[in-house]
């Protein structure tokens, strides 16, 4: 496989390229569920569930039999990348010593970073 550059892709970063491009697929094709939990939450028995009867389709199953997974994975991945792109005082002499220079621990770009930046813009409300 190529990568963008022109320059072979690592086999790793295909396999995960995959991966992803799958959740998001299979996430995409299944049905929403947003509007429905409102009202599902309201027929929480005394058992703490909902029972539920509902029309899935297979696309739907697909979703269901994969999320847990999917989300912890993500939440994990999430997180170390958390870790690694963190911010750190980039040292030598400023001009603002109240507000020193920061870059990213793990890129050395100036904080935030491209990667702390896109998380918060895809995680953040």
């Amino acid at each position: 496989m190529q990568h963008r550059h022109g320059q072979e892709a690592d086999p790793r970063e295909t396999r995960l390229r995959e991966r992803l491009e799958t959740i998001r697929s299979r996430s995409a094709k299944s049905s929403p569920w947003r509007s429905s939990t409102q009202y599902l939450s309201r027929l929480v028995n005394q058992n703490g569930f909902v029972p539920v009867k509902t029309r899935l389709s297979r696309e739907d199953i697909a979703f269901l039999a994969g999320a847990r997974e999917d989300v912890l994975a993500f939440a994990e991945l999430g997180v170390r990348l958390l870790d690694l792109h963190r911010p750190q005082e980039a040292g030598g002499i400023s001009s603002d010593p109240d507000n020193p220079i920061r870059r990213c621990r793990a890129c050395m770009s100036r904080w935030p970073c491209p990667t702390f930046r896109t998380m918060a813009e895809t995680l953040d409300p």
